[in-house]
């Protein structure tokens, strides 16, 4: 079954629990785990905030866009900002760098959405904004009723 849902908001961070509840609700029909659904939302917030802090900061009238893409029992989600850009993306992904220490980030956010999902892969150019894509596989040992 392949299915696909987009939603734009906002760049304001009270938006991004309606982020994680929303590709949270439309992942619930492949009846993922609730380990696998809380590693999903935690990665959704962690590339939600990324583009809000760090993609917006001097422009706090961006939007951030996230797709979903349900293929059997593969999900995958790209959060995507039209915001600075990552200057150098290796950088950002190492455990700890953060470019915002006033603002008390943990420098964790890929790392985290590393650990969490089977792929992840970050785009990025200077001025036009960053995309994140994830992708996970979700079990197969689910109780099938008939």
């Amino acid at each position: 079954m392949k299915n696909e849902m987009e939603i734009q908001f906002s760049a304001l961070s009270q938006n991004e629990s309606f982020a994680r509840v929303s590709v949270a609700a439309f992942i619930a029909q492949l009846d993922p785990t609730m380990d696998e659904l809380t590693e999903i939302k935690t990665v959704v917030s962690e590339a939600v905030t990324n583009a809000i802090i760090h993609g917006y900061e001097e422009n706090p009238a961006g939007t951030v866009t996230i797709t979903v893409h349900l293929d059997d029992d593969v999900v995958g989600i790209s959060v995507r900002d039209e915001g600075g850009g990552i200057d150098d993306v290796d950088q950002a992904k190492e455990p700890l760098y953060t470019s915002k220490p006033d603002l008390e980030r943990s420098g964790m956010g890929f790392t985290i959405m590393e650990n969490f999902m089977d792929e992840m892969s970050v785009t990025s150019v200077a001025g036009r904004g960053t995309t994140v894509y994830v992708k996970k596989q979700l079990s197969k040992n689910k109780v099938v009723n008939h």
